[in-house]
């Protein structure tokens, strides 16, 4: 124990110990830290795409279509539920072909986002640059889908997304000054 003005005591080196005790500073702070925080947006994306695919796989089952017309009878009664039941009367009526394309495409969307997700949790330049096309190539449509008809999610998904990219951007800018 030292008292007020007296040094610190050494290390094994003979060098003083900082007051930390030598801890290094926590992996995934800084520029690691944002990439991090896009790839577990991208892996979000990936889950709830997943479960898209899944329900619409599940949808094709035959017994499905006794289930979704019994709840949307069910619903129908009661008027707060105007939204699911269009919903799950919408899912009841969609042809096969259209489900299995919902489920292919959940399912690349998914594959893409994965490749992102783990790429930019590893830091790689090809993930990065692969997110900011990807991410840049849908913000025209989900600013036409958003013009169409304004949601929360909607915005939210186009809010999210211009940030990546800003931040993406930022990130190579950075990367390219200091390299």
């Amino acid at each position: 124990m030292t008292t007020a003005g007296e040094p610190e005591p050494a290390g094994a080196a003979g060098a003083a110990v900082p007051p930390d005790g030598g801890a290094k500073p926590p992996a995934g702070g800084g520029r690691a830290g944002v990439l991090r925080a896009i790839a577990w947006y991208k892996f979000a994306k990936t889950a709830l795409l997943v479960a898209v695919g899944l329900g619409a796989l599940k949808l094709l089952e035959p017994r499905m279509a006794i289930v979704l017309d019994s709840w949307a009878a069910d619903l129908g009664a009661s008027r707060e539920r105007r939204l699911l039941v269009r919903l799950v009367t919408l899912l009841g009526g969609l042809h096969p072909h259209r489900l299995e394309a919902v489920a292919i495409g959940a399912f690349a969307f998914a594959a893409l986002f994965l490749t992102e997700g783990v790429g930019l949790w590893l830091g790689k330049r090809w993930a990065q640059y692969l997110t900011l096309i990807a991410t840049t190539l849908f913000v025209p449509l989900e600013i036409y889908s958003l013009g169409r008809h304004v949601t929360p999610p909607r915005f939210a998904a186009l809010v999210l997304n211009l940030a990546v990219v800003a931040l993406l951007v930022r990130h190579l800018r950075r990367h390219r000054m200091a390299g």
